[in-house]
């Protein structure tokens, strides 16, 4: 048995017994957690998506990487930020839709060891939060790549699996020259170097749901109502998820509103909420996630929900018996500006001064 990471400290008994069960239920109590977006698009400071919805070209996308500095990116603030937020945990994106990573990795060279930053803020933030007592998850694009060749591609699958470049991209493997099993492999092995990296992770948290067009069975019928459940996972999610399992039992697994149904907890966004929330059970944990800006990369320009209506989101998060995931999206240099943490930093005031909203308390079977 693995030591107790430091986020558990208070579920010990049930940690000897079940690891799984005791990350469970420190996810349940826990909450309120720090969602942060930080990748190139934070460079434009024009919404996550800013690649797909201007059809930047991967060559030119990929130059914003020399400008990455990330001088200004201070863990040690944002786990801070998250206390006094009344947080329990943070959730960075360490690879978002564009594929650049926040961390080192071995699997290509597009990454912040190769930019200017020249720093693992993965690394760094995990140092932060272990100090704290706070639980890291860790975002994971899983299903949108649109820089990885074998990534999938829009002539099977939908959900803007790519941009629509005109002319087509010609680093994208189509036709059988595309492997989605290269692909595939690839994802497992960074997310093995995210979890033997950097101390406990408290959840690998991944996005990206990619459905096939018009699936279709052995006999070459389309499938209505594609289900991968039913007809097979062509991601292969669940040995992802028992690979997360293996490397830390504790870890638990989230894909958003959920794909296969053996995940830990479902995390849809908030607008989602009522399309998703009721069909996971009352047995599944679940957190919904929000950003009190319009965009969850850094916007240049962009407002924030007041007070009481960030109050308002936590109480009908609350309400629903489900965690809530704020997030804030870094400025170019790494910064979180200035409103997002005064209006923070003001509800976790009222969560010391007042407690938070009430919710019915009850607790998971």
């Amino acid at each position: 048995m693995q030591l107790l990471p430091a986020y558990l400290a208070g579920y010990e008994d049930l940690y000897r017994t079940d690891p799984r069960a005791a990350a469970k239920r420190w996810f349940y109590e826990a909450r309120y957690g720090l969602f942060v977006h930080f990748g190139l698009y934070s460079l434009l400071g024009r919404h996550e998506w800013v690649q797909l919805r201007e059809t930047i070209r991967v060559a030119d996308y990929a130059q914003l990487a020399h400008g990455f500095k990330a001088d200004a990116f201070e863990a040690e603030a944002l786990a801070d930020l998250a206390v006094a937020g009344g947080m329990k945990y943070v959730n960075l994106t360490t690879r978002h839709h564009e594929s650049f990573c926040l961390w080192p990795t071995a699997e290509n060279a597009f990454h912040v060891g190769t930019s200017p930053c020249k720093r693992d803020l993965v690394g760094e933030l995990a140092a932060a939060c272990d100090t704290r007592g706070l639980g890291l998850c860790l975002y994971y694009s899983h299903g949108r790549d649109w820089k990885h060749p074998h990534a999938p591609n829009n002539d099977r699958f939908g959900g803007s699996a790519r941009p629509e470049y005109d002319p087509a991209e010609p680093t994208y493997a189509t036709g059988v020259a595309h492997d989605l099993g290269y692909y595939r492999q690839f994802m497992l092995r960074q997310i093995e170097e995210l979890l033997t990296q950097y101390g406990p992770i408290a959840s690998i948290w991944l996005d990206g749901i990619m459905v096939p067009l018009s699936p279709k069975d052995d006999a070459g019928q389309v499938i209505e109502g594609y289900d991968p459940r039913e007809h097979g996972d062509p991601f292969g999610c669940q040995e992802l998820y028992d690979l997360v399992h293996q490397l830390q039992p504790q870890c638990l697994v989230s894909y958003k509103q959920g794909y296969l149904g053996t995940e830990d907890y479902f995390a849809p966004e908030h607008k989602a909420y009522n399309r998703f929330g009721s069909a996971m059970g009352p047995e599944m944990p679940g957190e919904i996630c929000t950003t009190p800006s319009g965009s969850w990369g850094y916007m240049a320009g962009q407002s924030y929900l007041s007070h009481d209506e960030l109050w308002a989101t936590l109480r009908n998060a609350r309400q629903s018996d489900v965690n809530l995931l704020m997030n804030v999206g870094p400025m170019p240099d790494g910064r979180v500006p200035e409103e997002a943490v005064a209006c923070l930093t003001a509800i976790g005031d009222r969560i010391r001064r007042d407690g938070f909203p009430s919710s019915g308390e009850a607790t998971p079977a």
